[in-house]
């Protein structure tokens, strides 16, 4: 039971992300860049907004742990603060350029390529341990990415580039578990907006005037970016990095459904069996899960 709430928030912040192509379709005409800038500064102010208002006296307690911890474990932790601060916009940055520039059905491939690299650096860099089980997962799911990326080389050259940025940010913050996991984001969001203040006038484009960009900006900030990431490190304090990996696979297959039957992206057979075995790697990954809840639910 007490291991249920992490799986919850991790699932419901991959659902979250599966739709977030909805959000950001309707601004494809404005450049990458200008939605990553936009997307986090207002990110910033919105997250310190609500820190600075209502959450005073956890910034006063965080701060206080962080001044009497040893230097070597200060080190450590700007370390993953900030190299997740990076890693997060690099991810932020090759997502947007890949869904409106490429293809839908290439930013889903990065999600279904950062499962398998999560589990990967999950057990060279943190030393998790996997069941043959899910060992199995991780190779039936190498084998459905193998038959997506048939003929689609450039998908998978940018897919991995996504792919690689994200799965290294759940290892990191999976090792950055001591600092409330709100606050945590502000500050990644807030190092990421200074780093890239100095790029923005030289490299944005025309001040947007539109209602609509600002409208979906703020759905995109609030609804697919502050709520999931939350839920996603919340996840990391009580589940392994490669059991939230795994959960990715929420994300791609939901990018996967709306790009055939609403942006009517074409679909092959050999893409429908590469997703269909992915939903079967997601259920042989958790089984110790999904069947001993189902048989403690059978004996009562």
């Amino acid at each position: 039971m007490k291991a249920t709430k992490y799986y919850l928030a991790a699932f419901v912040a991959f659902l979250i992300w599966g739709f977030f192509s909805l959000g950001l379709k309707p601004i494809h005409d404005y450049p990458s860049l200008d939605i990553l800038f936009y997307r986090v500064f207002l990110g910033v102010v919105l997250m310190s907004l609500i820190n600075i208002v209502f959450r005073r006296s956890i910034i006063k307690k965080d701060w206080t742990n962080f001044k009497n911890m040893l230097p070597n474990h200060k080190r450590q932790i700007l370390f993953l603060t900030l190299g997740g601060s990076v890693l997060l916009m690099a991810n932020w940055f090759f997502f947007i350029f890949v869904m409106n520039h490429v293809s839908v059905k290439a930013a889903s491939f990065a999600y279904l390529v950062c499962p398998i690299l999560t589990t990967v650096f999950a057990y060279f860099i943190l030393r998790e341990k996997l069941s043959n089980a899910q060992w199995t997962a991780v190779g039936i799911s190498v084998f459905s990415c193998v038959l997506l990326s048939y003929n689609h080389f450039m998908d998978i050259f940018y897919s991995l580039i996504v792919a690689a940025t994200y799965a290294l940010y759940l290892v990191s913050q999976r090792k950055n578990s001591e600092m409330d996991k709100f606050l945590l984001l502000n500050i990644q969001l807030l190092v990421a907006g200074i780093c890239m203040l100095p790029f923005y006038p030289v490299y944005s484009g025309a001040l947007p005037t539109e209602g609509l960009f600002y409208g979906y900006l703020l759905i995109i900030v609030v609804v697919f970016t502050i709520i999931p990431l939350f839920l996603n490190l919340y996840a990391l304090k009580g589940v392994s990095s490669a059991t939230v990996g795994i959960m990715i696979y929420i994300n791609p297959i939901i990018n996967f459904l709306l790009a055939v039957f609403y942006f009517k992206e074409p679909v092959s057979v050999q893409q429908l069996s590469a997703y269909s075995l992915i939903l079967v790697s997601i259920v042989v990954f958790n089984e110790k899960l999904l069947f001993r809840r189902h048989k403690k639910q059978l004996e009562v």
